[in-house]
């Protein structure tokens, strides 16, 4: 496979890039675009576990029962996860701009709404909703950073930056959702989001310039169908993997159909006259790695963020709001080894060496985690691999996004923003059903010929269930290890020309 596949094609202009306006203060306003960017996908990403900690307390709200609460997390999910591709095919046929403003604004809408909530099934429609903003909000901003950040010192400073709020998110989101329903009450964990919003929005309007409608653009509605209710069915299986056994239909069922209808996507693709997602922008063997670096290390993320916030509050007794502070070192760690990655290692020695080395660390942040106990302390046992995971996430996140997107074209870069996204939402999906699915039945089986109403059975069990599922997401890095080292070339990867051009202002 060749360095760099996505070449514009003869006769065709690319169209004209969007990104800053054109003057003489252009440079510094591209740094104001990361800046509405980066705010635009903070409020994306940390809805994935700002709502999570509020959950509790609007059950007992709204009423609603333990086997509906899933939903809540389970529609924004599906949303998001199924209309991804078909979100940045439209961000890169009609416009980067609109799509952004339009995702943003019904994003907030959607927030508004559930924050409104007065029924189970509202909270769960504006949840839905939501998700299926964000997949249109998502691809178009990091569509449009890839379009405005190409010049490759520039490009590494911004993905560091960009790649650092993606994986930080749901550690403030945490931090965040505990504060408001400790603090305020669950609903503004969703009333938030206005805030974020009116800052992307009034930003977007002031500083994107609108592009023009590619001539002829139309949407491929048979690869659009395919391929949404192929990732509906994908993550839909793999969420009823939480509430039903493996050998379940509604488990392994929807799994089946989601890998034949996906499977059917990739055929129409190679005959269809205009692709939703053309097989130029997979078929390069650095894209191809970060794609697969972002599926694992999504799965793998879970355990660190999920059983810890339950090892932290159910074991140790921490607060809501004193959980969130005690992943801000992760956070800090998570941003140090973005920047070192993506400004220094990536453009002097390439990803090769670079994203491997991410994915041991994390693995042996998380085997070090196994090793906690009931009378563990933060300070001596659980901070010290919180640092190691987030410098390992650090190398992994920032330079798998950046390479997922250098070297497309302008005219697919949406797509392959969304496509980067959907990795990780599938990747998020497999890590909730596989971890959650390992951990129950390690802690069934520790209470096996033991009393279970003991609390000291029970704790130990507990423990005996976060421990599993670090393990597993330990392997899971591993993989990553392996699967990034035989991927990704040797050396620094070459700007393509046929790439989407820097925004000279």
């Amino acid at each position: 496979m060749s360095q760099s596949t996505a070449e514009p094609r003869a006769g065709v202009a690319a169209p004209p890039a969007e990104g800053t306006r054109g003057d003489h203060d252009g440079h510094a306003r591209r740094w104001w675009v990361l800046a509405v960017i980066g705010v635009a996908q903070l409020m994306v990403v940390l809805d994935a576990t700002i709502v999570n900690i509020a959950l509790p307390s609007a059950q007992a709200d709204l009423g609603f029962t333990d086997g509906n609460r899933q939903w809540i997390v389970t529609a924004y999910a599906l949303a998001f996860g199924s209309l991804l591709l078909l979100g940045g095919r439209i961000a890169d046929l009609f416009g980067r701009k609109t799509a952004f403003l339009i995702g943003v604004t019904g994003f907030a809408a959607a927030s508004a709404l559930g924050g409104a909530a007065g029924s189970f099934e509202m909270l769960v429609t504006a949840r839905a909703l939501q998700g299926g903003f964000g997949a249109l909000l998502a691809p178009a901003a990091l569509s449009l950073l890839t379009t405005t950040f190409t010049e490759p010192r520039e490009r590494a400073r911004a993905f560091g930056i960009y790649g650092a709020i993606a994986g930080s998110g749901a550690a403030v989101g945490l931090l965040l959702g505990g504060v408001l329903t400790e603090y305020l009450n669950w609903r503004w964990t969703l009333y938030v989001n206005l805030a974020f919003a009116v800052v992307a929005f009034l930003g977007g309007m002031t500083l994107l310039q609108r592009g023009r409608r590619r001539p002829g653009a139309t949407i491929d509605l048979p690869g659009t169908l395919l391929v949404t209710i192929g990732l509906f069915a994908l993550v839909y299986g793999f969420s009823n993997a939480e509430s039903h056994d493996w050998s379940s239909v509604q488990t392994w069922g929807y799994l089946v159909a989601g890998a034949l209808l996906l499977s059917a996507f990739t055929w129409w693709q190679t005959r269809a006259a205009h692709p939703l997602l053309p097989l130029r922008v997979l078929l390069d063997r650095n894209r191809g790695a970060s794609f697969a670096a972002s599926l694992v290390s999504s799965a793998g993320m879970f355990a660190v963020f999920l059983f810890l916030t339950y090892y932290l509050r159910l074991t140790l007794g921490f607060s809501a709001v004193r959980t969130g502070l005690a992943f801000l070192p992760l956070v800090a760690a998570l941003m140090v080894g973005a920047q070192v990655a993506t400004v220094v290692l990536v453009p002097r020695i390439g990803p090769k060496p670079v994203v491997p080395v991410g994915f041991g660390l994390a693995a042996a942040g998380l085997v070090w985690l196994t090793g906690l106990g009931l009378d563990s302390g933060y300070a001596t046992d659980v901070l010290p691999p919180l640092l190691v995971i987030g410098l390992g996430i650090g190398l992994i996140f920032p330079p798998a996004m950046n390479l997922a997107t250098t070297g497309v074209s302008a005219e697919d870069a949406g797509v392959a923003s969304a496509a980067v996204n959907a990795m990780q939402q599938i990747g998020g999906s497999i890590g909730t059903a596989l971890l959650n699915t390992l951990a129950t039945s390690a802690a069934t089986d520790y209470v096996a010929g033991k009393d279970p109403a003991d609390p000291l059975v029970k704790a130990n069990a507990a423990l005996e269930s976060y421990s599993t599922a670090y393990w597993w997401a330990a392997v899971f890095f591993g993989a990553g290890l392996v699967i990034s080292f035989l991927l990704y070339r040797r050396g620094v990867p070459r700007q393509d020309a046929g790439a989407a051009p820097v925004v000279h202002m």
